[in-house]
């Protein structure tokens, strides 16, 4: 267990007894099955102690179809023990996957595209790292001359990489990348009826700018105001104007096209297992192994809920913005309605993470 962190009482853990503790298992489960397929989930990450490694062991002994939710309870009460980071709250935001309309073929009306990872986008590790390259970038160009800077997003929306065969399918607009670049994924509907999902596979490696934070420091856009609803609605008003800003965060996201996927289940998490919605958290990667299970009460419902969000949630998910010991971001589901809501959270939360009982 990381140091500053105080254990506290499952009693203290406000809402804990009314939760569906069976759905918590059920996902905390899925990271037992990707531990048993692999003995690290990734380099950068922290990886799952032993006792977690155990304790996923027994979950998947479970026959989870016959054990009630008070059951389900008792086993997070029995291998883990709950803490909590000093007296300070953490803070929670959401996110989700689009639905949007897309064509496997550009034409007129479908014109931007999602990018597949190129074969010279590198990923940066102390081995291979050359002395020369800004010690933030976590991926580069391979290049006949060793590893150097990728093209950053207003490099490749300038056709950086046009010519390359890398375009995997074709969007309506700059705007409808982004936010799928946001999330990291979406699924995708062709207008003859069919569909397909696609994933993150690799990213440019630029520091990830919040073109929102950018609109309220330069005044644009109040900070109360500013989530994914009216932002998205700001940028499409003027596209020219939209995509210039969109530059700021050089940060770039390449896909790859998902197969053999759950449908009953979001995308493929950074911990190598299918999302569950309103299970699935993502945090910081450097502070949390995947697989933890993490409480989180928030201080105030989400918006057009009358109760606290008070729920057992796995940690399975990272992102770039995602930063902190107490940061973490639910995903919220599929399709516009969960975006609509997932572009509102922005809540303080009780975050107490289990731990398992030995560490």
């Amino acid at each position: 267990m990381a140091q500053d962190w105080r254990k506290v009482s499952f009693d203290d853990l406000k809402g804990w007894q009314q939760d569906d503790h069976i759905a918590a298992l059920s996902c905390f489960r899925m990271s037992a099955k990707a531990f048993e397929k692999r003995s690290f989930v990734s380099r950068i990450a922290v990886n799952p102690s032993k006792e977690l490694l155990a304790v996923a062991k027994l979950a998947l002994e479970l026959d989870i179809d016959k054990l009630g939710k008070e059951s389900a309870r008792q086993f997070f009460e029995k291998h883990f023990e709950p803490h909590t980071y000093k007296k300070e709250s953490g803070f929670v935001t959401a996110y989700f996957e689009p639905e949007v309309e897309a064509s496997r073929k550009q034409t007129e009306e479908f014109s931007y595209p999602l990018y597949r990872r190129p074969h010279d986008l590198v990923k940066i590790n102390p081995d291979n790292r050359p002395a020369n390259l800004d010690p933030s970038l976590e991926w580069a160009k391979q290049t006949d001359k060793g590893l150097v800077e990728f093209f950053d997003r207003g490099q490749i929306d300038s056709g950086a990489l046009q010519e390359r065969g890398l375009e995997l399918f074709w969007l309506k607009s700059v705007v409808e990348g982004f936010y799928i670049h946001i999330q990291g994924s979406a699924r995708l509907l062709f207008n003859d009826g069919t569909s397909a999902r696609v994933s993150y596979a690799g990213k440019t490696g630029h520091p990830y700018t919040s073109i929102g934070k950018l609109l309220v420091k330069r005044e644009i856009m109040p900070l109360e105001q500013a989530n994914m609803v009216n932002i998205r609605a700001w940028l499409e008003a003027d596209l020219e104007r939209g995509q210039k800003l969109l530059h700021e965060n050089r940060s770039f996201i390449f896909f790859k096209e998902l197969e053999g996927h759950d449908p009953d289940f979001g995308p493929i998490a950074a911990a190598g297992v299918q999302l569950t919605a309103g299970r699935s958290l993502a945090v910081d990667k450097s502070v949390h192994a995947y697989g933890t299970p993490v409480w989180l009460s928030t201080h105030k419902p989400l918006p057009n809920q009358s109760k606290l969000y008070q729920r057992l949630m796995i940690a399975q998910d990272t992102g770039s913005a995602i930063v902190g010991k107490q940061r973490g971001d639910i995903f919220i589901g599929s399709g516009k309605e969960a975006g609509t809501l997932a572009g509102s959270v922005r809540h303080d939360t009780d975050f107490i993470v289990l731990y398992p009982k030995g560490i």
